[in-house]
């Protein structure tokens, strides 16, 4: 097995967010992947559900700052860093006064779907790439999870076009079961442009909802990682009809976490250098 650097961009992470299925993979593939050898570094949101004094999260003072534009107004990046002792890992949040404070998950009290979740998926995903360059570390493998993070491929895509950072960094997708009902509005089309969104990309985000979506972040990977025994059978034919590397669902996750690493060594190839 190969070492390289691995990015894992999360929606959910237990303990700081209730455990299932996707917060106990968020936090238990990143430090088993680290028990290899491998060099990490873990994302996710900061929710307002997440207890920052429980989580004793601070601010990273020389991280944060950055206004990032979205639908043509500036919002502030503020990155601030927690840790998960027992594992030995450190998680970095991405927070944001309007976006995130106010927002404890992806619905509001009614079981609304979130009016400019779209707005935040965007800031997430650009953030989180902004983040890791002022951090200086270039990694070989994006791993995102979760629909929340699904712009991840897009905007890694758009900055390689502008700065060489990410060039050769490459992906892979964690299927879950995680749909949700609503979509994310008309707007979406004029977002993607500002944001330098090619007539390609607009096109696999036309009529986003959460499957649309899914599609989309399956076209843009690498490798695809079943996390769920019952993901949408139509998403994971679509992942083998576009032939790409999949890691098949394991109830055993040993076994699980040592075929994904083995498809990251696949993705990434052997020219690993630093």
């Amino acid at each position: 097995m190969g070492k390289g650097r691995i990015l894992f961009v999360n929606q959910e992470i237990t303990p700081f967010l209730p455990e299932n299925d996707i917060s106990y993979f968020g936090r238990h593939l990143p430090s088993f992947t680290q028990e290899k050898g491998r060099e990490i570094r873990v994302f996710m949101p900061r929710f307002s559900n997440v207890n920052e004094r429980k989580n004793q999260l601070h601010e990273v003072i020389r991280l944060s700052g950055m206004n990032l534009i979205v639908n043509n107004a500036d919002h502030q990046l503020i990155i601030k860093v927690g840790s998960i002792p027992a594992a030995r890992m450190q998680v970095y949040f991405i927070d944001n006064d309007e976006y995130f404070t106010r927002h404890k998950g992806f619905f509001d009290d009614k079981g609304n779907f979130y009016t400019d979740n779209d707005e935040r998926i965007l800031f997430y995903g650009r953030g989180t790439l902004e983040a890791v360059r002022k951090l200086a570390w270039q990694p070989h493998l994006i791993h995102f999870t979760g629909w929340f993070s699904c712009m991840i491929p897009f905007y890694l895509r758009r900055i390689n076009k502008e700065n060489a950072f990410f060039s050769g960094t490459k992906t892979v997708f964690t299927l879950t079961n995680d749909a949700f009902k609503g979509n994310f509005g008309p707007d979406m089309e004029r977002k993607l442009k500002a944001d330098g969104a090619t007539a390609k990309d607009l096109r696999l985000f036309e009529n986003l909802d959460w499957r649309t979506l899914t599609k989309a972040a399956i076209t843009y990977a690498h490798g695809i990682v079943v996390a769920s025994p019952d993901v949408d059978p139509e998403l994971l034919a679509f992942a083998r009809e576009n032939k790409r590397n999949i890691v098949e669902y394991n109830t055993d996750n040993t076994l699980f976490y040592e075929q994904i690493n083995k498809l990251y060594d696949t993705v990434i190839g052997s020219n690993i250098n630093n």
